[in-house]
């Protein structure tokens, strides 16, 4: 292997995540241990470097890997500041005290993650590692411990828990089921709502069937959709956090998309607050409804002769 390879394979040895295993990383780390192609791991050694006159260019100078200027903040923000918190490198180890904004900053390969390192190919990396991660840890473990514990919970109307990722955009999801449907969609069900991670989170596929929605497209679908029985109404609710809301354009897509469905359809465009409401008001169709998470018992009908009903 290719020392850049050997490299993202010590990554992921050591625990790191997925995203920290990547190209970049691998080139940081040969950085901070002022290892070259022709190096062996056990000539690693400290020195402190900066970010732009220190990894990167040492990255460009032993491996012909030039990076835009712009990329300092990448190696920073997406690397650096994972290595930190993994035990992997010390940030102003030769001046702690330095601002934090210092042009001075820089960072070294920390004393524990070298001596794990110098043993890489050898038989004692093995045991190495085992040292290092019970003294450090894994970041890629309390990652994934700390983004469960930020999940968004839903709960539906039999009791069951859906966990969402975290997230705006699901939180505004949540809102729909738990705020929205009870107010004005009272006795419904639940038939899709989707995750920014898992789209396919909750699916009713043989309701979504029943009433003629080809549900081998379901990516077509808005966010939320909720169905009355008693009414054959369809709510077909899109979450607008970054993407648009219920568009003129988005409407004709799924009028044809759910040409098969008879039910009543009812679009609402759902929004965390006025503000990001107030972004998209020009794109918003007539007769649709917007609901706004921040006032839950309000909602806003879009011209037209009713209040809540199909088009």
């Amino acid at each position: 292997m290719s020392k850049i390879q050997e490299a993202q394979v010590i990554l992921k040895e050591l625990g790191l995540p997925d995203a920290q295993q990547n190209e970049i990383s691998g080139y940081t780390l040969l950085a901070l241990c002022n290892i070259t192609e022709k190096d062996k791991w056990n000539k690693a050694s400290k020195k402190s470097h900066g970010v732009s006159k220190g990894i990167m260019s040492f990255i460009f100078k032993n491996y012909n890997k030039e990076y835009a200027p712009n990329t300092r903040e990448t190696v920073r923000r997406q690397v650096l500041h994972q290595f930190v918190q993994a035990g992997i490198a010390d940030y102003n180890p030769d001046i702690p005290d330095l601002p934090v904004n210092s042009p001075r900053a820089h960072y070294a390969i920390s004393e524990i993650a070298l001596e794990t390192i110098h043993t890489y190919k050898t038989k004692a990396w093995k045991k190495a590692v085992e040292n290092f991660k019970s003294q450090i840890g894994e970041l890629k473990e309390k990652y994934s411990k700390d983004r469960q514990m930020s999940r968004v919970p839903l709960k539906l109307a039999d009791g069951k828990v859906l966990l969402l990722s975290p997230g705006k955009h699901n939180e505004v999801q949540a809102a729909i089921v738990e705020e929205f449907a009870s107010r004005f969609a009272q006795g419904s069900i639940l038939l899709y709502v989707g995750d920014t991670e898992n789209k396919d989170l909750h699916v009713e596929k043989e309701k979504l069937e029943s009433i003629g929605i080809p549900i081998t497209e379901h990516s077509k679908l808005p966010d939320v959709v909720i169905y009355d029985e008693s009414k054959d109404w369809l709510y077909l609710i899109e979450a607008v956090t970054s993407h648009g809301p219920m568009s003129p354009k988005r409407i004709f897509e799924l009028e044809d998309f759910l040409k098969d469905c008879k039910a009543g359809k009812i679009y609402v465009s759902a929004f965390p607050d006025f503000a990001e409401f107030k972004k998209h008001t020009n794109d918003i169709a007539w007769d649709t409804e917007v609901w706004i998470m921040d006032f839950p018992e309000h909602m806003i009908h879009f011209n037209g002769d009713r209040f809540l009903g199909p088009r």
